[in-house]
């Protein structure tokens, strides 16, 4: 059994980091890092405020992969509210829809040995394939190619870190963590000021099952993210 790092166990970060814990294939997560590399460009805190992306394995979570009915269902609720963050339904043959996230997941967490930009852009490029364009990204050439379209991950080194599994240890910790109480759900963000906001601007509710059912969303305000990215500024 993996156990927590105790480092990890209380993930505030230094000023000028946000930790964010969430999955790629949570339409929320997605609405969220849209969000957040929007506004933060917009505030020019490009340089003043980097993006610490850690993993929120839902398969893990739930013990299984996530229900393909699931996200379809979220994809025009959700669509409506962020549209610029780039939606579709599955387009691709039904037996490329991605039956895990951790291969991506891991992907992003070894591309922080090449700097916080690389694995911020592997993150949020590996969103737009599978939620934009119908791409299977439990497979490794999609991850790579994803990788090379992003123009600041070197795909090589990439390539040569999942080889080796040196970022597996880390996802393991996460996950052990993810599963603990101190991380609701994705996305969940951790601010240098010791606060930490689930979901940030937005507040769903289900009407029945999850992969039966649709999101139903009572309020949404995105000018949270402008409060959280001036607050973790260094």
């Amino acid at each position: 059994m993996t156990t927590v790092n105790p480092a990890e166990a209380n993930p505030t970060p230094e000023p000028g980091r946000i930790i964010i814990f969430s999955d790629i294939w949570c339409s929320f997560a997605h609405i969220a890092i849209h969000r957040l590399h929007v506004t933060r460009e917009r505030l020019g805190l490009t340089d003043a405020v980097q993006f610490d992306h850690r993993a929120f394995p839902l398969e893990m979570l739930n013990d299984a992969p996530s229900p393909r009915p699931g996200t379809d269902s979220e994809v025009g609720r959700m669509a409506s509210h962020e549209p610029e963050a780039g939606w579709q339904l599955w387009q691709a043959k039904d037996w490329l829809y991605p039956s895990t996230t951790l291969p991506a997941l891991e992907a992003v967490q070894a591309a922080k040995e090449q700097g916080w930009a690389a694995s911020e852009q592997l993150d949020l490029a590996l969103r737009k394939a599978f939620w934009a364009e119908s791409r299977c990204i439990s497979h490794r050439k999609v991850i790579l190619d994803t990788a090379a379209s992003t123009g600041v991950v070197d795909v090589a080194a990439l390539n040569e870190a999942l080889d080796d599994g040196r970022a597996r240890h880390s996802l393991s910790e996460q996950t052990a963590l993810a599963k603990s109480d101190r991380i609701n759900c994705s996305p969940h963000l951790f601010l240098p000021d010791g606060t930490n906001h689930a979901n940030p601007g937005i507040q769903v509710g289900w009407t029945g099952a999850y992969g039966i059912g649709w999101p139903v969303v009572h309020a949404d305000d995105p000018a949270v993210y402008e409060d959280i990215l001036k607050r973790s500024a260094a």
